[in-house]
């Protein structure tokens, strides 16, 4: 590769680096709360019937249940089951405790022995409803849930109003009008919570309704100022909404009462980076990571920072911690050799890219696979290998658009390789679209016309 386009590698005259978003999306992802996590308290069995007067281990295993004592609960219960088969009560209360032991898929098989012992035994349904939904089985859960409504708890009227809720938020993506009678419903068993506010206003979103939206999160901060969900509800509306100066002084507001929220020190930081303002993000995260140093979703939104402010000496170095835990996430090799490219350490991007590329099915999009061939065409070329620069061209080519940059690259390939004509048509068809956007390559490719032109 000529002296002359390195040269101009600082300023990303023919090579952006390239700008993950999705860094920010995987953190927000990581740190949104899992509404449907808590677990129902044990039904235990009861102490009056005369079986359990007659067996000492009911009452063995309900002290250890209210002691939280699961293991000796896990131990008692399965003998108990064992002994009764059919007591849909001493079913659900082994399936509670095997879900505490986070015995997942033991519980749910539990939880379905108690429904077929007791096919309208309300909190049975309900915990298997919650507990399909957090192991991502959301049909399944669904029909579940659904089939709780039109039960009956046997111990707290209020329970109903929970299986309302988790199906609101099942359905809030896909079923918003479901979901906003869903949570109507609940409403009418029992009092509004916080996070009632917060999916209101989430449904009123999906439904197309801001104003709606902003008035929910405005109600509930007007409550309860320091709540930092809605805080951050309100700011990702006005973001939504481009309406960047009310969500950076919401943001600073909130963040001079609560400096260190995580959600909305990377929510601020998000919204720097959009504005193309890294060098403000870059010291929220910093401060972030230096508190979850091993955060995998902080240290990859922290390295896209640091690439974007042109900090790829520190880049580096984390892009290379997550390629060893995530080797299989190409993009993150793609993100790394771009940071390589930029310190000049071509020949190690040129390897890595390499073997990224040779797994075209790996990457995400072709638009991925086709930004790291683009990648290794640059590094190759910088490597002086034309041979794997073409290579990578013929990659790049059949899935992005051709460029000034893909030209010029093209054209030093065949030039290097003596392969006289393609390198003057190439030039040719550089000059042809640069338009005077790289002076330095136009008069390197003016130059080279000329001695090919006298080269048969």
């Amino acid at each position: 590769m000529p002296k002359a386009i390195h040269d101009r590698i600082a300023h990303l005259a023919l090579y952006p680096h390239c700008l993950r978003a999705t860094a920010l999306a995987v953190f927000f992802m990581l740190l949104a709360p899992g509404v449907l996590h808590a677990q129902l308290p044990a039904g235990t069995t009861d102490t009056t019937a005369p079986q359990a007067q007659q067996d000492p281990l009911h009452a063995q295993a309900n002290e250890a249940l209210s002691q939280r004592d699961y293991p000796t609960a896990l131990k008692l219960l399965t003998a108990l089951a064992a002994k009764s088969p059919e007591d849909a009560h001493l079913l659900y209360d082994l399936g509670f405790t095997q879900e505490a032991l986070d015995q997942t898929s033991n519980a749910a098989d539990t939880y379905r022995r108690a429904i077929a012992a007791d096919p309208k035994y309300f909190e049975a349904h309900l915990s298997l409803g919650l507990l399909l939904a957090r192991s991502g089985k959301h049909d399944e859960a669904r029909a579940e849930l659904l089939t709780a409504t039109t039960l009956t708890p046997a111990t707290d009227p209020a329970l109903k109003a929970r299986a309302y809720r988790a199906l609101a938020r099942l359905d809030q993506a896909s079923r918003p009008a479901d979901a906003s009678a869903e949570l109507l419903a609940a409403l009418k068993i029992s009092p509004e919570t916080p996070d009632d506010i917060i999916l209101s206003g989430e449904l009123a979103e999906a439904t197309n309704d801001p104003a709606a939206a902003e008035a929910a999160y405005r109600r509930l901060l007007a409550v309860d100022p320091g709540n930092s969900t809605a805080t951050a509800a309100l700011v990702h509306l006005f973001q939504q909404q481009k309406k960047p100066d009310q969500a950076e002084a919401l943001l600073t507001s909130a963040l001079a009462k609560t400096p260190d929220d995580p959600t909305l020190n990377a929510q601020l930081a998000s919204l720097y980076d959009a504005q193309n303002e890294p060098g403000k993000a870059v010291p929220l995260v910093e401060k972030l990571h230096s508190a979850s140093p091993n955060d995998p979703a902080l240290t990859r939104l922290l390295a896209h920072l640091y690439s974007s402010n042109g900090q790829f000496d520190k880049a580096a170095p984390l892009y290379a911690t997550l390629t060893t835990l995530y080797p299989g996430d190409l993009n993150l090799v793609t993100d790394r050799a771009d940071a390589l490219i930029h310190l000049r350490q071509f020949a190690e991007a040129e390897t890595i890219l390499k073997r990224a590329v040779a797994q075209p099915s790996g990457f995400p999009t072709k638009d991925d696979l086709g930004l790291a061939a683009d990648h290794l065409a640059f590094a190759a070329s910088a490597n002086n290998d034309p041979t794997g620069t073409l290579q990578a061209l013929a990659i790049r080519d059949r899935l992005l658009p051709q460029s000034p940059s893909s030209l010029f690259l093209a054209a030093t390939a065949n030039d290097k390789l003596h392969q006289v004509k393609q390198a003057r048509d190439l030039y040719k068809q550089f000059l042809s679209v640069a338009n005077g956007k790289f002076p330095d390559e136009e008069w390197q490719a003016r130059h080279r016309l000329v001695t090919l032109e006298h080269t048969k």
